[in-house]
């Protein structure tokens, strides 16, 4: 056969390298979503962190208070009949001179009697004074938060906002907006991986203790941990955004627009109000509106256990000429949330509002935040909320444990960290997924912005380094047939899971 010089002294030139393919089966969604899930898993993950171990803080916050504050907040001996609660507010009363009475809770069991000051210089914290039902002997005094003790207050505001106020709320937020995105796209991703692999379902739930060390065997303690905590970290994300600083505001527009809020109990009265008996025998009490009648407080209470409201009950007076509140307080399961508005001067019920009539979404919100705060399963709900934080910590862990040992080791490629998943995702969509996919990204966006903002900031980045990328690749000179590197797609990244 015929053959020229030419022919046979030049080297055969190396095909040029095949553009960057979807990874797992040709599928453009797979591999999108395997790169925001890496990107998102590397970049939001010091957020997730920082949320977990706070969290994490936070579920003993019980203990702290009972450690810190035990003489205070309970007593040394319960006896068989508590003091009238007017006797107790006097005590209180004459225990902090300043400052008016915003609301009650006499004491149950083992536990003292709040009695809540609002003071103009705290802001919106309060004093609480502490008084032994049984014997009516003040225990002691808090600046508290809604309730809260110093120490939990510490605790609560470090989980939401690190201490920072209104901007570092946004940490807060943004972690929980992108909790749920990393949870379910890790599930896909592992669902796609075992389907793929034809691999038992039992893989899925548990870890493949055969695979070899190094990656596999991480991604695997990475992928099932995950899976099994994906209920609960979805309904963290669900229940921390509710009272978040933006989307918590979109979630309460939407209750707004639907109806579905808690009712409100009205207090309004028929007549005026009747003039007090400042000869009762008892210390008067500065209310919300002036000086109140300190056994209105027995009066209001008495009415309230008549209509029902056992267990721990907050008493909160109202202005001149409105009814009192009384509220079940009872955050435990069953849940007591019941509320009757009643005269003070009668002692009679003009209102009432049950947990049980209040609409499904006011009901689940209100259960939800109780879990999200360890309370409504006591004990038990402290552990389940440890336990999704440590094994949130332990997936956040073995991610990035992945991602460093997927680094190019090779002497002439070598690196700290792994590659990411290659490009091509977005450009392998089928026609119909922009004019769907859009419209369901940009109301994702507008209900969580932070969400949005932060993926639209992903996207930028990422195109300008792939354009960066592009232009280093022409500008680079050709190199030897033996010495091309292998296509993209055929390496793997530790966000594949």
């Amino acid at each position: 056969m015929d053959m020229s010089v030419t022919e046979l002294s030049d080297p055969p030139r190396p095909e040029p390298a095949p553009p960057a393919r979807p990874a797992r089966g040709g599928s453009p969604f797979g591999a999108l979503l395997l790169r925001l899930h890496f990107y998102a898993g590397i970049l939001v993950a010091p957020f997730l962190v920082v949320a977990a171990l706070t969290g994490l803080a936070y579920t003993v916050a019980p203990q702290v208070d009972a450690a810190l504050y035990g003489e205070v907040l309970t007593v040394t001996q319960v006896g068989e009949r508590p003091v009238p609660v007017a006797d107790q507010v006097g005590a209180a009363r004459n225990a902090h001179p300043e400052g008016s009475v915003s609301a009650v809770q006499p004491g149950t069991g083992d536990r003292t009697t709040r009695v809540v000051f609002t003071v103009p210089e705290l802001a919106d914290k309060q004093h609480t004074v502490y008084v032994d039902p049984y014997t009516g002997r003040v225990q002691g005094q808090l600046t508290t938060w809604f309730g809260s003790t110093p120490a939990t207050t510490w605790l609560d505001d470090l989980h939401r906002n690190l201490h920072l106020g209104a901007v570092g709320r946004h940490y807060s937020e943004l972690a929980a907006s992108w909790l749920w995105v990393l949870a379910l796209g890790g599930v896909v991703l592992w669902w796609r991986r075992r389907r793929a692999s034809r691999s038992t379902a039992r893989h899925l739930l548990v870890p493949d203790l055969t695979a070899a060390r190094g990656v596999r065997r991480t991604r695997s303690w990475h992928a099932t941990t995950g899976i099994w905590l994906t209920v609960g970290l979805l309904f963290l994300a669900a229940t921390g955004l509710t009272w978040s600083r933006y989307a918590g505001a979109n979630f309460g527009a939407g209750l707004d627009a639907l109806d579905a809020r808690a009712p409100q109990l009205s207090t309004a009265l028929a007549a005026g109000p009747a003039p007090a008996d400042p000869g009762g025998g008892h210390h008067g009490a500065a209310g919300a509106g002036g000086v109140v009648e300190s056994a209105a407080f027995d009066r209001v209470l008495t009415a309230a256990r008549t209509a029902g409201l056992a267990g721990p009950v907050e008493i909160a007076p109202g202005e001149p000429g409105s009814a009192w509140t009384v509220t079940q307080v009872d955050n435990t399961w069953p849940v007591a949330k019941d509320r009757v508005a009643v005269d003070p001067t009668t002692g009679t019920v003009t209102a009432r509002s049950d947990f049980a009539d209040w609409p499904l979404l006011a009901q689940l919100s209100g259960l939800g935040i109780q879990a999200h705060m360890g309370v409504l399963l006591g004990p038990v709900n402290q552990i389940l909320l440890a336990a999704l934080a440590l094994g949130l910590l332990c997936v956040v862990v073995w991610g990035y444990r992945m991602w460093w040992q997927r680094r190019p080791t090779r002497a002439d490629r070598r690196a700290r960290t792994g590659t990411p998943p290659p490009r091509g995702g977005v450009r392998g969509l089928p026609w119909w997924a922009v004019p769907v996919g859009v419209p369901v990204v940009a109301a994702i966006g507008w209900a969580l912005p932070l969400l949005g903002l932060s993926l639209l900031a992903f996207l930028v980045v990422d195109v300008a380094l792939g354009v960066a990328a592009r232009r280093r690749r022409d500008a680079a000179p050709h190199r030897p047939a033996d010495d091309v590197p292998p296509p993209a797609g055929t390496s793997h990244s530790p966000g594949d899971d």
